[in-house]
């Protein structure tokens, strides 16, 4: 995978990615890549924090320069409810890392494509219902972030590329082929509600 102008172009101006996508969808190449335009790799140590996982994500924001997160905070919110029926991530979590995301100049890269029937590796990952599941439930997080931060989705097999960066305004696409996806309506009232309870929570 090349990156082409057009998604070079998009996410030149920020100073921080964070990068999530659906299990099957390989990043490594993506990562390389964005390390040579100037945004040096960053994980978080060990597992997700049980009392607040988010917050090894905001240490690294902490970090002076240019950066790119390989994410996991939004993995968790979409595969917790679908294999173990709760999510170790808050949806206040959730909005509160985006937003702290946004205020470092940041977006998060939506990686789409190849994700159906491949795992990490060479190992089969979910079978087409639980593929569509995560799909589903990807674009509806992702649809609610975007009010949020900007999201910038990245086809990986066709190197497309897609903004979002607020509910009010339409995605801006690259003079490619545009981005295929599902991008289900999200009901703002839970984006007003979350927001009210973090608030209550603050």
């Amino acid at each position: 995978m090349n990156l082409p102008q057009a998604v070079t172009e998009t996410i030149a101006p920020y100073r921080t990615l964070v990068v999530e996508g659906h299990e099957g969808v390989h990043r490594t190449q993506l990562l390389s890549e964005l390390a040579l335009l100037g945004f040096p790799l960053r994980r978080p140590p060990g597992r997700l924090q049980h009392l607040d996982p988010a917050r090894p994500y905001r240490d690294l924001l902490a970090e002076p320069g240019r950066l790119v997160i390989d994410g996991g905070i939004i993995g968790e919110l979409v595969y917790g409810p679908l294999r173990h029926g709760r999510s170790r991530v808050t949806w206040i979590q959730a909005l509160d890392f985006a937003e702290a995301v946004a205020e470092r100049e940041g977006a998060m890269l939506h990686l789409t494509g190849g994700e159906h029937g491949v795992g990490h590796g060479s190992e089969p990952s979910d079978d087409g219902a639980a593929a569509s599941a995560a799909a589903l439930a990807y674009a509806r997080v992702f649809r609610t972030l975007a009010q949020h931060v900007p999201v910038v989705c990245v086809n990986v097999t066709s190197a497309t590329t897609e903004v979002a960066t607020d509910r009010t305004h339409p995605c801006t696409r690259a003079p490619a082929v545009p981005t295929p996806g599902i991008e289900p309506a999200v009901d703002d009232r839970l984006v007003k509600s979350v927001r009210g309870k973090s608030g209550e929570h603050r």
